[in-house]
């Protein structure tokens, strides 16, 4: 069965999708809900949504959940490579093609980034230009802006 269900956090309303008890998707509120999903709270949505609360609150830094990914080998690979980048820091589109082993896959890298599922949990948030530039990002730059500055105020 697949659900969704949405709650209110600070940076605005997020749906939270499940399939078969694991998280498939963290969106932001102004996206089309997936098709086939139903609008209903089951526990692994609700688990989801505490550890968001406990994220936002500054108690968590990094998510404890079952997921479920759907992608490319490489997008499956960036995926993998952003839940590495620790809370407060931030890598750069290169650094993660360097760390998924194709140094020259930078722009790559960044559709594998805007194609990301679960926001925030899976941390696409934390990459940003080569020049510190703060890039695309799918709930906007100025959710993105507030994610990286609540990480480094709540690690002080």
């Amino acid at each position: 069965m697949k659900s969704v269900f949405f709650y209110d956090y600070p940076i605005g309303i997020l749906g939270i999708a499940e399939d078969s008890g694991a998280i498939c998707r963290v969106f932001f509120g102004g996206e089309q809900v997936p098709a086939g999903f139903d609008t209903l709270e089951t526990p692994a949505i609700r688990q989801a949504a505490v550890q968001l609360t406990e994220y936002f609150e500054g108690r968590r830094t990094d998510f404890d959940l079952p997921l479920v990914l759907r992608g490319t080998e490489f997008q499956m690979s960036v995926w993998k490579a952003l839940q590495t980048i620790p809370a407060g820091e931030t890598r750069s589109y290169k650094d993660i093609a360097v760390m998924v082993g194709n140094p020259r896959a930078s722009r790559a890298v960044g559709m594998a980034n805007h194609r990301n599922p679960i926001a925030i949990i899976i941390p696409c948030h934390r990459v940003i230009g080569h020049n510190g530039d703060l890039t695309g990002y799918g709930g906007g730059l100025s959710i993105k802006q507030y994610l990286l500055e609540m990480e480094k105020a709540y690690l002080v």
